[in-house]
């Protein structure tokens, strides 16, 4: 395997990681709102498993995932810090792994029971992932500075 073929090979797995961070961070975040809008107490708690296993084995993983692959790329190109298109995408991709972090805050709120923020809340949280998935794809794409 060539170098270009090895880069791409990274490439496509880094998109795989990124694309199941985002499907678990976004299942997450609605999640969220199902659980403050419950009333049911064993269905809360259905809730809170769910919503552990799905930071723990799924968007956590994905992350820590997207992380290693977008480094060794960045390794194996260091030419891509030098642009700064890729500056603006790396502080979208901060912003992003702060969003998650913050979730994984959240959720260990939800599950003690000491979260009181509404589900208007967090259907607002819901949208800043999609915004800096948008953000990040078009910085990446279009390259425009």
């Amino acid at each position: 395997m060539n170098s270009f073929q090895w880069y791409r090979l990274i490439l496509s797995f880094h998109l795989i990681s990124i694309i199941a961070w985002m499907a678990g961070i976004l299942y997450l975040l609605r999640l969220f709102v199902y659980h403050v809008e419950e009333t049911e107490t064993v269905v809360k708690n259905r809730f809170e498993i769910m919503e552990r296993r799905l930071l723990k084995y799924i968007t956590a993983p994905a992350m820590v995932a997207a992380f290693i692959f977008g480094v060794w790329m960045l390794a194996l190109n260091p030419e891509l810090l030098k642009q700064r298109w890729m500056h603006a995408k790396l502080c979208f991709v901060v912003c992003l792994v702060a969003v998650t972090m913050y979730a994984g805050s959240l959720r260990r709120q939800l599950a003690k029971g000491s979260q009181r923020r509404s589900s208007f809340f967090f259907r607002v949280l819901n949208e800043v992932p999609t915004l800096l998935m948008i953000l990040i794809v078009l910085l990446v794409i279009l390259r425009p500075f």
